[in-house]
């Protein structure tokens, strides 16, 4: 059985302390913590920053009218090839994929090797104790499972989910949006809980877990009130475990899990799950 008493504040307070009491927590002297700091600091909203104001398809648009423009061409000139090849959509999550890998993987990954000047494994990539710790995630992903299976129901939830609106053409056009999605998850779950919370643990501790939890609430209030609101609670429980498991990847199959089943509840209740591979 899956022990509940994970939720409970008293334990919780007993694991953030059994973090700050093992290595590396605290294992840095003031000077070098202070620049540590300000370092992955400054990083973190640099690369929220580029995140939030490139990865829009509108943004895309401009860059592809400059781009006409240089090739000596009519401004939407690159726009009208591209949407007649019937995947524009796609097209414009894969910008928005890349904008995450570029914001949330390249540009800490340079950081880590360069300024913090330690390997980019070391920083979640392992699968280290991720199965011993799995209660916790199956915890996690349990009642929201749950609770996809009630809000699916909602108006609301058909309107947004997918994100992508023509997933349901075709299973191409369902795996490749999935596979965009996913991809955007791995790059996230390393910036928030392998970058983020580990290059500051040594300095912080545990409180590196709640300094992570705030710009990570941020990012989902563009989203369902529901999932916003469950994002502080989430990020915490995921912090927790990444520090304990030394690893990303159990918190990438919960995201993944809860994300394509978002998706496949929304397509299932609109009768829209696909029906040809190809949607041409």
């Amino acid at each position: 059985m899956i022990n509940l008493g994970f939720l409970s504040p008293s334990r919780i307070f007993t694991v953030l302390e059994q973090i700050d009491r093992a290595a590396p927590s605290y294992s840095l002297p003031r000077e070098q913590g202070v620049r540590r700091v300000t370092i992955v600091m400054a990083t973190v909203g640099i690369c929220l920053l580029l995140i939030h104001y490139m990865k829009y398809s509108s943004t895309l648009l401009a860059t592809l009218q400059m781009a006409s423009s240089w090739l000596g061409e009519k401004p939407d000139y690159i726009r009208a090839k591209l949407q007649a090849t019937g995947f524009i959509n796609l097209i414009s999550y894969s910008w928005w994929t890349f904008w995450h890998i570029i914001g949330y993987l390249i540009i800490p990954a340079i950081i880590i090797r360069y300024a913090l000047k330690e390997k980019l494994v070391d920083f979640g990539w392992r699968w280290n104790e991720t199965h011993h710790h799995w209660r916790g995630y199956a915890l996690l992903i349990t009642p929201i499972l749950f609770f996809i299976f009630l809000v699916s129901f909602r108006d609301d939830f058909l309107n947004h989910y997918p994100f992508y609106k023509l997933a349901g053409r075709s299973w191409f056009d369902f795996l490749a949006w999935e596979a965009l999605y996913l991809i955007q998850f791995i790059t996230l779950e390393f910036f928030f809980r392998g970058f983020f919370v580990q290059a500051l643990r040594p300095t912080m501790g545990a409180n590196a877990i709640w300094v992570m939890c705030i710009p990570y609430l941020m990012i989902h209030f563009p989203k369902l009130w529901p999932e916003a609101f469950g994002a502080l609670l989430f990020g915490l429980f995921l912090g927790i475990l990444a520090l304990r498991s030394r690893s990303i990847w159990g918190g990438f199959l919960v995201h993944a899990g809860i994300a394509i089943s978002m998706d496949v509840a929304s397509l299932i209740r609109q009768n829209a799950l696909p029906s040809v591979w190809w949607p041409f």
